[in-house]
């Protein structure tokens, strides 16, 4: 009961916040969402170096930063990917090159360069997808003649509700009727029961949320609810093997939770890492679907 207290503490005061961001977008979203993957990727570092593995933290973070930050100056996959290529590249060679100088081949200089890169892309990489949702509708032209800053929230409200209910919907089913385990040696806390309700939960959030948008956004290429139900449910299985992926480091690393930065909560990693994984894949439906 304490924990579910401090997550609502959390919530009441993150939700409104995350959503005056998404509200205001470009910069004054780009740089919280920057500091948020330079926080993510220090999570991933430290919890690595329980296993003895030395990343070279400032750089990792820096270009998790930069990769948020260039989502925001280039809000397009196409323009933004040769940066991200370029910066994640010039992370893996300075990485390289610094473990040559400082290592040596005693200190274990592939696997600090590994976690260095991997904490980039992993903190950093998927965030970045959160600025080019929320510039797709100016972008693709799907709103009314006079555009609304409500807009990029109202895309981006969909991974966000979808993960959120999705979450609260398998924690309370799994609380009260999980008795079979989805993934004990991973997580032993999720039940299938958990599993088929935060995916239900999901679907329900996305059929909501179309019902909501569609007036404001007449050019969204999503079909029905129908479609987006099911488009809630792909991402509702996203959110839970971000899930299970976050809790596979942590268990491979023997820690409990990412960090201690949000009561309750744990780390940044803690509380985003479904979101890592269903922002992308709402963006590839959308352009690709």
């Amino acid at each position: 009961m304490k924990d579910l207290s401090a997550r609502l503490a959390v919530a009441a005061v993150g939700i409104p916040a995350v959503l005056a961001l998404l509200y205001v977008g470009g910069w004054v979203l780009g740089v919280p969402l920057a500091l948020v993957a330079a926080q993510g990727a220090r999570e991933v570092y430290r919890f690595s170096q329980a296993k003895g593995v030395r990343p070279f933290g400032w750089m990792g973070m820096t270009v998790a930063a930069a990769v948020v930050l260039a989502s925001v100056a280039r809000p397009d996959f196409p323009a933004l990917a040769p940066w991200v290529l370029g910066l994640l590249g010039g992370l893996a060679v300075g990485s390289l090159k610094l473990a040559l100088v400082t290592r040596g081949p005693m200190g274990s200089p592939l696997g600090s360069v590994s976690i260095t890169l991997f904490g980039a892309v992993y903190a950093g990489l998927p965030l970045a997808f959160i600025s080019l949702l929320h510039a797709m509708p100016t972008r693709m032209d799907w709103g009314e003649l006079r555009p609304s800053p409500w807009m990029g929230l109202m895309v981006v409200a969909l991974p966000l509700s979808a993960t959120w209910i999705g979450d609260a919907a398998a924690y309370f089913a799994g609380s009260a009727w999980g008795k079979k385990k989805l993934f004990p040696s991973v997580s032993p806390g999720k039940s299938w029961v958990g599993a088929w309700a935060g995916t239900l939960g999901a679907a329900a959030a996305a059929a909501g949320w179309l019902i909501v948008v569609r007036p404001f956004l007449p050019g969204l290429p999503v079909a029905g609810v129908g479609v987006a139900a099911v488009i809630g449910a792909m991402l509702g299985v996203a959110a839970i093997v971000g899930d299970l992926a976050e809790s596979l480091l942590k268990r491979d690393c023997q820690v409990k939770d990412t960090g201690t930065i949000l009561p309750g909560l744990g780390g940044v990693l803690d509380v985003i890492d479904s979101l890592l994984f269903t922002a992308p894949l709402f963006y590839g439906i959308l352009i690709y679907g």
